[in-house]
């Protein structure tokens, strides 16, 4: 059994000759390996969030479900997928009224989830989000 690794977009691959015939065991893509890359989601599930857990003019990250909160101004929530519209990746932080996608370093605002700086094309999907009686629920 014959084995090489070319290098092929940053990444090796290995070409296995064998009684099948070939096998390629890498690629490329945008997954934890690749530069600049981090996980991809699908996300953009719901659930809930107490409404005292969301600064006024930051938000909270519910990775697990795959939602965030905002408060842009006191009393005003939003919510969004964590899903990067660039390659997928999870954003990663709320800070100083931006929310920030480690993969490439895309941003979007808080108050509507728009693109503040790119790469990313589009803004973050929007998501449901009401309140009662402090519990904020996300569909």
């Amino acid at each position: 059994m014959a084995v090489r690794e070319p290098l092929v977009c940053g990444r090796r691959v290995a070409l296995v000759a064998g009684a099948g015939g070939l096998v390629v065991l890498a690629g490329c893509g945008s997954g934890a390996g690749a530069s600049g890359g981090g996980s991809t989601v699908t996300g953009g599930g719901g659930g809930t969030v107490p409404a005292a857990s969301v600064p006024v003019g930051g938000g909270v990250i519910v990775a697990d479900k795959g939602f965030l909160v905002t408060q842009p101004t006191a009393g005003q929530f939003r919510a969004f997928s964590v899903v990067c519209p660039h390659q997928g990746c999870p954003v990663s932080q709320i800070t100083n009224g931006q929310i920030v996608c480690p993969c490439h370093g895309s941003q979007f605002s808080v108050a509507d989830g728009s693109v503040t700086q790119g790469p990313a094309p589009t803004g973050l999907k929007a998501l449901k989000v009401s309140d009662s009686g402090g519990t904020l629920t996300v569909s």
